[in-house]
């Protein structure tokens, strides 16, 4: 059975619950919503996950974390509520899907020449809408200098020839980059810039190599609709960091200017941050009028 019409976007976020107040993302005629949400383990969250699909319906919703097996995936609970799954899972870490209204009709699991054993990365092609989505969960880099840091900017190196190729030679890519990218891109995007200078997710080259993701030909939808501050994706379960609205803005939709010229909309719902036993970060959601 087909998703049922959501009711407007603003009227169920609550964006305005903490901070300021997102551009609503609207539904029009001819409109495709994308979405992505680091679930932080797809079997703690799964119910919350259906619901909130229920309530957004989005046509792409990219999940990351979601620590699962690919013959644990829950293809049944989504298939239920009219939604198709491709997924590039491990267990107890990393994990990504990519749930669609559509069928994709070419896949690509992991980034090309990354030779990568973690399950980071999964791309659809779709035709209805036409669109490709690059499904990422950069990693976290741990600390400043470790080894993980080190692979974090190597990883990040090869993402961008990945996505240099995607763009290159394409006729009006419509290409969405979204995902935990583990980099608050500015300080705007930090509750505390000077606590977190120099820290992991917002060192400088960490936010260098995301500028050249951004140099190849994508715009950050949140910042393109939404300059203020006070805007995150991700709280510390510790501290109270969310009722104290203390996050870091990490969770990103990049999309190709062809695509971004085109976005009427983007958000952070934070309502699911608000339940019990939640996910660390929060849905961001972008709407888009293609035809």
């Amino acid at each position: 059975m087909p998703p049922r019409r959501p009711p407007p976007l603003e009227a169920v976020s609550e964006a305005g619950e903490l901070g300021g107040r997102a551009t609503p993302a609207r539904r029009e005629p001819g409109g495709v919503r994308i979405a992505t949400w680091n679930v932080n383990s797809l079997r703690v969250r799964l119910g919350q996950v259906l619901t909130w699909l229920e309530r957004e319906c989005p046509d792409v919703l990219a999940l990351q974390e979601t620590k699962l097996r690919d013959e644990q995936f829950p293809v049944q609970e989504f298939t239920r509520l009219g939604y198709r799954a491709e997924y590039y899972g491990q267990p107890t870490y990393n994990g990504v899907a990519t749930l669609s209204r559509t069928p994709a009709v070419r896949i690509q699991r992991g980034v090309p020449d990354a030779d990568d054993p973690q399950c980071r990365g999964l791309c659809t092609w779709f035709e209805r809408p036409r669109l490709v989505a690059l499904n990422l969960y950069v990693p976290n880099g741990s600390e400043v200098g470790s080894d993980k840091y080190r692979y974090k900017l190597d990883w990040m190196r090869k993402l961008h020839d990945y996505v240099n190729g995607l763009l290159d030679g394409a006729t009006d890519p419509r290409l969405a980059v979204l995902g935990d990218f583990n980099v608050a891109p500015e300080d705007r995007d930090v509750h505390d810039p000077e606590q977190w200078q120099g820290r992991v997710l917002v060192s400088e080259p960490e936010r260098e190599r995301f500028r050249g993701l951004l140099g190849l030909g994508l715009e950050d939808c949140f910042r393109r609709l939404n300059p203020e501050e006070g805007h995150y994706t991700w709280w510390d379960y510790r501290a109270r960091s969310f009722h104290r609205n203390q996050g870091l803005r990490i969770d990103h939709i990049l999309a190709s200017h062809a695509l971004a010229s085109r976005c009427n909309g983007c958000l952070i719902d934070r309502v699911p941050r608000t339940l019990g036993r939640p996910s660390d970060h929060a849905p961001v959601i972008a709407a888009f009028r293609l035809d």
